[in-house]
């Protein structure tokens, strides 16, 4: 057997690598599998067939129209990692999606047919009883009729521009009184968006969708006319904006006014239902919509199952047994149940740990500061917030009585934009400090400082966090922050501040390290720090959870700390372009993605630094656009405690054995498969069970 030198191994080469497009289509595979385990409720199986189709509309309305831009543009090179060209990726992107919509209509369908055993059931207008149709016609005359506006297409009117992810009805029309119908006209209709997806047309549980009451219904749009065809289509536009930074006088008049192109993008998918398709008329969309054969999805079933979101909202008022059971966060461990936030982080770092441990801490740590005398001033930055923020209110609050209050709200946080503009102009007004961020980089960083004066002492408070300030999606994402009044933390947050906000150098920090200038300097210094210890002890260990990894020279330099010999664990939910198990290269690499009731979001590293072990949390993946382009921040964790707490939960990750899917060395994703003896372990659940045992014991 002939023994290969890792320097021999060219670690650069394309076969061991995952190519980042197809990555994120294994990822939203992983999700849609969630609507096929029989073990989630029923309508939390619908839920997830939302969520797929929402992540997929953003990743054909970013990531395959980026790609499609390459193409037009003539670029041609490979991508650094799997090899793939642009061109090369749209065909792999095609092939593979095409079978994964085809098992989301086949779900679609199945999950139908169960809901029907719950006496609940979506039916075609075909199905109404003559009561229901009578009703039914009378709902379309006055509450639908008069919002739809058919658009002819004839040389006096073309073919008109229709929004992003608008379903609409291409009609083709015969003139009733020409006995021959040798000619046909042709005509659009959009299903109005701001109406309801649904209609519910009995008492015992039946729904019918608005586009097939305006299909059933469309004939009395066209007087004079017989319909011979109706062919429901859908568009997904590109909607990446373009953002001229260097050229705008005001960063905020220039996202709006790249916010009404937002619509108007580029075609880059047609949806078709096929149960409502005209053959010429599909070929007619194809060619005027400059859309390849390959990008158009015939579908089984409805367009946008999205409206799967608010028909899940709409049932569950009634079927409760078909939801999650509730599950109510928990004070913080290290919150006293008479402490208020700046009582207990005097003591003590305190830790918390969400959707486990409840987010008001760190609401309340803005509301208090907001009405707190002795309280400065307030600095914090907003990636994206609730609709409806307490943040937002307390510090408009603070603002208002007079505090000092500075706010960094990312305007070009995708998809957030037009939240974030509204969200500047009220912080605005309100008296805050606002400011957008900095030119060509995302601030993505999440990071509070209070500042407070008592007894002639300056006091300062930080929070530092892997999520967003947002109390909604602190419920549903799985995420970890720190109040710390650590002297050398605050001292840092001051100084990472005034950097955002003024003209200063970048500053020495004590403890964290900011992107896009140190944070992957210092994950390589780790990986080899790592690598010096154990070829001296052989006692290397690497843990690291993230949503994402595709920062090729992060991922090399795994790469020979596996060829060192040292153990390797990724927790990784999303993309991940490292292959693990292959030999020479990854043989030492585990790679975990955990899909579950929770959406992953903390982003962990543990490095075993030869017993000193390291841990760090921070705001940003392992992702060459965290590492390059986005103002991110990775702190240490120093408490002992914390760090305990913080291992134990690794730990916890690890061990599961039912949401969690192993990686293997072809890149392809399978479940954890379990010994015969082994009893199922739910780390989510696990943890839920340990935030409502330590309440129990401290009662």
């Amino acid at each position: 057997m002939v023994t290969i030198s890792p320097n021999a191994i060219d670690l650069d080469n394309p076969i061991y690598y995952n190519n980042r497009e197809l990555s994120w289509l294994a990822f939203n595979k992983r999700v849609l599998e969630e609507a096929f385990d029989k073990n989630n409720p029923l309508l939390e199986r619908f839920k997830f067939v939302a969520i797929f189709s929402s992540n997929l509309d953003e990743f054909f309305m970013v990531r395959v129209a980026g790609l499609k831009d390459q193409v037009k543009a003539g670029f041609n090179k490979p991508e650094n990692k799997a090899g793939l060209t642009p061109k090369q990726q749209l065909d792999q992107i095609a092939k593979e999606n095409h079978a994964i919509v085809d098992n989301q209509y086949l779900i679609y369908r199945d999950l139908l047919t169960e809901l029907k055993l719950e006496h609940i059931s979506v039916i075609a207008a075909e199905d109404l009883t003559s009561e229901q149709e009578i009703r039914l016609e009378k709902y379309f005359d006055e509450h639908i009729f008069p919002v739809l506006t058919p658009m002819a297409i004839d040389a006096y009117h073309p073919f008109p521009m229709l929004s992003n992810k608008s379903i609409n009805m291409a009609v083709v029309l015969e003139d009733a009184f020409d006995k021959e119908f040798t000619t046909t006209k042709n005509a659009i209709v959009q299903v109005p968006a701001l109406l309801d997806r649904f209609v519910k047309v009995s008492e015992t549980g039946q729904y019918i969708l608005i586009e097939d009451i305006i299909s059933h219904y469309i004939h009395k749009l066209f007087k004079g006319y017989n319909v011979r065809s109706v062919t429901e289509f859908r568009i997904t536009r590109n909607a990446d904006m373009t953002i001229h930074e260097e050229g705008a006088r005001d960063l905020l008049k220039e996202i709006e006014k790249e916010l009404k192109k937002r619509k108007w993008g580029a075609a880059v998918r047609l949806e078709v239902r096929s149960d409502k398709c005209d053959d010429t008329v599909v070929s007619f969309l194809l060619y005027v919509l400059e859309i390849h054969q390959k990008d158009m999805y015939i579908v089984k079933g409805p367009l946008d199952l999205t409206y799967l979101f608010g028909f899940y909202k709409e049932v569950q008022r009634e079927k409760e047994h078909l939801i999650y059971e509730t599950l109510i966060p928990q004070p913080p461990q290290d919150i006293g149940q008479d402490e208020t936030v700046f009582d207990a982080a005097e003591i003590r770092d305190i830790f918390l740990h969400h959707p486990y441990e409840s987010f008001e801490p760190v609401v309340d740590f803005i509301e208090d500061a907001a009405d707190d005398p002795d309280v400065l001033a307030i600095k914090q930055t907003l990636y994206r917030v609730s609709g409806n923020s307490p943040i937002i209110k307390g510090l408009k609050q603070a603002a208002e009585n007079g505090k000092q209050v500075t706010v960094l709200v990312e305007l070009k946080a995708r998809f957030d934009e037009e939240q974030n503009v509204h969200w500047a102009k009220e912080l605005e007004k309100a008296g805050c400090h606002v400011i957008y961020g900095m030119n060509s980089l995302k601030t993505h960083s999440k990071i509070t400082l209070i500042v407070r004066k008592r007894e002639k002492k300056i006091e300062r408070f930080v929070h530092l966090g892997t999520g967003n300030y947002n109390d909604s999606t602190a419920n549903l994402y799985t995420d970890m922050g720190i109040i710390t009044t650590n002297k050398e933390f605050g001292i840092d947050a001051t100084n990472f501040f005034n950097y955002l906000s003024g003209f200063t150098e970048k500053p020495e920090f004590n403890h964290i390290s900011m992107a896009p200038f140190d944070i992957q300097e210092d994950f390589i210094r780790y990986i080899e720090e790592e690598i010096h210890w154990h070829r001296e002890n052989g006692n290397g260990r690497i843990i690291a959870k993230m949503n994402s990894l595709t920062d090729k020279e992060l991922i090399k330099k795994f790469y020979e700390a596996s060829q060192a010999g040292i153990t390797i664990d990724l927790i990784v939910r999303g993309i991940c372009c490292l292959k693990p198990g292959i030999d020479g290269v990854s043989e030492n690499i585990r790679i975990k993605s955990i899909v579950g009731r929770f959406l992953e979001h903390s982003r962990i590293f543990y490095f075993y630094s030869n017993g000193e072990e390291r841990v760090l949390l921070s705001s940003a993946d392992m992702m060459t656009r965290n590492m390059k382009k986005r103002v991110e921040l990775l702190f240490p964790i120093y408490d002992i405690a914390v760090k305990n707490r913080i291992k134990e939960i690794l730990s916890l990750s690890l061990k599961d054995n039912v949401k969690a899917r192993e990686q293997h060395s072809d890149g392809s994703y399978h479940y954890v498969q379990r010994k015969l003896d082994e009893k199922e372990f739910d780390s989510q659940m696990i943890l839920f069970e340990k935030a409502y045992n330590v309440l129990d014991d401290e009662e």
